[in-house]
């Protein structure tokens, strides 16, 4: 499977130093995996194939071990995610006030369905069974905000306050690596 990082084996060491720091704390032992993803995670934005390989390969633990947990928990992502993750409620009181209508906006306003993630890398769509403020319904977290009592006709004004215009592709897919 072809890194993510580059071609030469200078570029694919400096991609791989961050996870060499993240080993440098933990032992190899099995219980230390989720920990080790967790952090890897954080660090690459997601977990490239080769990442989960070098995590396999330093722990002595086969790559379907690895990829087993990482496909067992939500929390883990295997494609990069959007710098902006916008969480739709799906409960009941959010789909009886409207919530539907609501995802629905997103979708078209970003030209994504739940699950995906725009091509500049700028926004991540999921739902959420429920996300704890139903007296506010229907309701929408973007990264750590929360915005409530919402009809399809705040989408635009709310997502537009989280676009970068002057992002590309290149450039974001660079910042996720860097960070």
């Amino acid at each position: 499977m072809a890194c993510v990082c580059g071609s030469g084996k200078e570029n694919r060491e400096t991609y791989l130093q961050p996870l060499r720091e993240i080993f440098s704390r933990y032992s190899t032992e099995q219980a230390n995996l989720i920990p080790i993803l967790q952090e890897a995670q954080e660090q690459y934005g997601y977990l490239p194939a080769d990442i989960l390989q070098e995590i396999a390969s330093s722990m002595k633990l086969s790559t379907a071990k690895v990829y087993g947990v990482v496909t067992f928990y939500t929390q883990f992502h295997l494609k990069p995610r959007g710098k902006n993750v916008i969480r739709v409620c799906t409960g009941t009181a959010c789909h009886v006030r409207g919530g539907t209508e609501v995802l629905r906006a997103i979708e078209q306003d970003l030209g994504i369905t739940s699950g995906g993630t725009t091509e500049n890398l700028q926004f991540t769509l999921e739902t959420v069974a429920c996300i704890g403020a139903c007296g506010l319904a229907p309701v929408i977290m973007i990264n750590d905000d929360t915005y409530g009592r919402l009809s399809p006709d705040k989408v635009a004004g709310i997502l537009a306050g989280y676009r970068d215009e002057d992002m590309t592709p290149e450039i974001e897919s660079t910042l996720k690596l860097a960070n």
